[in-house]
């Protein structure tokens, strides 16, 4: 098939969207296909099947960008459109799918209007233009064959099929290779931004100075967290992704307070690492983490979650074994049927997908 991957995030930045669509192609394209990636240009060089939109800096998110406009004219003959964002390359890929008459793949990655509290100084202000802003969604959402999901975290008014992104188990693995061999190490990896709640992660390292805490990624939020840490935190940027791995197997525990993910990606990757995670009890890791790969806190209860990193730290868990279900593979198996399916007849989108992951969901239906 000729799959087009239409998104508005994407390298030069870093994150759980850009490197699923890195993954997903990757392993479509070992599999026979051709994906193209419709994205917003930046200071990236695009290598094959990679089509830049042209676009300016996001004064709102730094180190996004807003698309402005690429004629639909210009882009190959596709088979499959698969967009993976409302903003405009997600609209130019809905409109491009629409004019000629392709079946349209929409991947939920971002509760978007939790962003507004990061952009907008006013609360009240923020709230409001997220309850415009969902019924939006909403419409844009309905308007697709087949809406995924990675679980039930979506929050939107339609019929989605639960998809994980998944995990490269191949690739996320105990390494032999361990940075720190001499001394606890509780760890993170993601953004540094607002709705990753990262400030509650040196909360905890005040509360257990015997541990060393690293901090690993970037964001809106880095130059505050680093003012505001405890000597034992360390914050350094994003690592080549090829150190992950090394990384994730080092640490003695993953923690995270974000209440804003939509599967936990770097989670599971840990997870896969033979890592154990303390996360915060709101979706979706209250789907996703449990007795066998983690412990879980109610948010914002600081002895809580000091006590879940030292249970974690305490206790030993086949954490691989547990994230089994999440590879890409089974991912990558489901959605290229889903693929196949929606092109001769979105009303059969088959419903054996359904409840794989035991999300609990009732249908796979379309949400047309």
């Amino acid at each position: 098939m000729q799959i087009g991957f239409f998104t508005d995030s994407y390298f030069p930045e870093i994150d759980g969207v850009t490197y699923t669509i890195d993954l997903w192609r990757e392993e479509l394209e070992r599999h026979g296909h051709e994906v193209y990636v419709v994205y917003p240009d930046g200071d990236y060089e695009p290598g094959e099947r990679e089509l830049p939109v042209k676009s300016v800096p996001n004064p709102f998110y730094a180190g996004y960008r807003i698309p402005l406009f690429r004629r639909p004219s210009t882009l190959p003959d596709l088979d499959v459109v698969h967009c993976h964002g409302p903003a405009p390359v997600g609209v130019l890929g809905r409109y491009y799918a629409r004019k000629h008459d392709l079946p349209a793949v929409y991947t939920h990655h971002t509760p978007i209007e939790e962003y507004f509290h990061q952009s907008v100084t006013f609360e009240s202000v923020a709230n409001a233009l997220g309850k415009l802003y969902v019924p939006m969604e909403n419409a844009f959402l309905r308007s697709f064959d087949v809406v995924t999901a990675s679980t039930n975290r979506i929050d939107r008014n339609v019929e989605h099929v639960p998809l994980p992104v998944g995990i490269d188990m191949e690739f996320f693995r105990p390494t032999g290779e361990d940075w720190y061999p001499d001394r606890p190490v509780i760890g993170y990896s993601g953004r540094l931004s607002m709705e990753k709640n990262v400030d509650e992660i040196l909360r905890a390292a005040e509360e257990l100075p015997a541990y060393d805490f690293v901090i690993v990624g970037d964001g809106p939020y880095r130059d505050r967290l680093e003012r505001d840490a405890p000597e034992n935190v360390e914050i350094r940027g994003f690592l080549p992704r090829e150190e992950l791995p090394i990384f994730y197997s080092s640490i003695d525990v993953f923690v995270t307070a974000s209440t804003a993910d939509t599967l936990g990606l770097s989670t599971l990757e840990a997870n896969a690492c033979g890592t154990p995670v303390a996360a915060a009890d709101v979706p979706p890791f209250d789907q996703t983490i449990g007795a066998g790969n983690g412990e879980r806190f109610a948010y914002g209860d600081l002895e809580a979650m000091v006590d879940c990193i030292e249970t974690c730290l305490e206790t030993t868990r086949d954490t691989r074994a547990a994230v089994e279900p999440y590879s890409v593979e089974r991912t990558l198996e489901h959605l290229t049927l889903l693929y196949r399916t929606v092109r001769s007849s979105v009303d059969s989108v088959p419903t054996a997908v359904d409840d794989e992951w035991g999300f609990g969901t009732d249908s796979l239906e379309s949400s047309d």
